[in-house]
């Protein structure tokens, strides 16, 4: 498995980074369109299609979505706002499971909220690209969320005892939680300091990692909470050692779209 993990990050990683940092415009947009697609299919099974047809019909009705976001940018603002809705009340999903569930347990629910998860970090990712440091601001989201995950497992198994979501989740913890928060209020703090921000740039930074650090846990435990329900590991096996397309993003599915807003209301 080890062996696994390795060689297809080997593979997948300079692909990643080509995509994410050489291409533009619509180019960048096909590149995410493509990992969203494939996230599409994986999000079908979730819900409960174990047929490759309405998978594939599925994945084909998102690709089409995000194409006429493409072409109608104006619906941007729309698309993001309710990503910010929706985060809002998985977060509230996620914290009553498995109470809850039977509210959103149908197949039609379920497509729905793929639709919510999968495109609002589609038109994320291609509003950040668009401002003048697009690459460096997306490096950074990716940054934070990965900077979280280091922080909540080396913190979560030196200290982890309060379960945080033990009905969804019950490897991840609180102390994890707070040790991945630190971790990327630290390199916020850095970042501000060598770049020589103002003290309220600085603060308002570590106000954005907050919120986005969290809404990042969400993402990974809305993920989880879905698979849990559907009975499954993981969302497929397009990756070896990896698990699915899913299981990479989900924490940046969330991340992103709220990335968007904090920088639109900063940027207004």
């Amino acid at each position: 498995m080890l062996k696994q993990r390795i060689i297809t990050a080997l593979i997948l990683l300079p692909i990643a980074l080509c995509g994410f940092f050489l291409l533009e415009g619509s180019g960048f947009a096909l590149f995410i369109g493509l990992v969203v697609t494939l996230g599409a299919w994986e999000w079908a099974r979730l819900a409960g299609f174990s047929a490759q047809l309405p998978r594939v019909v599925y994945a084909a009705v998102v690709a089409a979505l995000a194409f006429l976001l493409y072409i109608l940018p104006d619906i941007a603002p729309w698309v993001l706002g309710a990503a910010v809705l929706w985060w809002a009340l998985a977060t509230f999903l996620v914290l009553t499971y498995p109470r809850t569930s039977g509210k959103w347990s149908s197949v039609a629910c379920k497509l729905v909220i793929g639709v919510l998860i999968l495109l609002p970090a589609w038109q994320g990712l291609v509003e950040i690209k668009r401002y003048p440091m697009g690459n460096w601001l997306i490096l950074a989201v990716m940054v934070l969320v990965w900077g979280a995950d280091i922080g909540a497992y080396f913190s979560g198994r030196a200290f982890g005892k309060r379960k945080l979501a033990p009905a969804v989740s019950p490897g991840k913890s609180w102390e994890g939680v707070y040790g991945g928060l630190a971790l990327t209020l630290v390199i916020a703090l850095v970042v501000g300091v060598v770049r020589g921000w103002s003290v309220k740039e600085i603060l308002l930074a570590l106000v954005a990692t907050a919120i986005v650090v969290f809404i990042s846990v969400v993402g990974d435990l809305t993920e989880s909470m879905f698979k849990r329900q559907a009975g499954i590991k993981d969302s497929s096996n397009l990756l070896p050692g990896h698990g699915g397309v899913l299981d990479r993003i989900d924490s940046l599915t969330a991340a992103i779209p709220i990335f968007a807003v904090l920088l639109w209301m900063t940027a207004s």
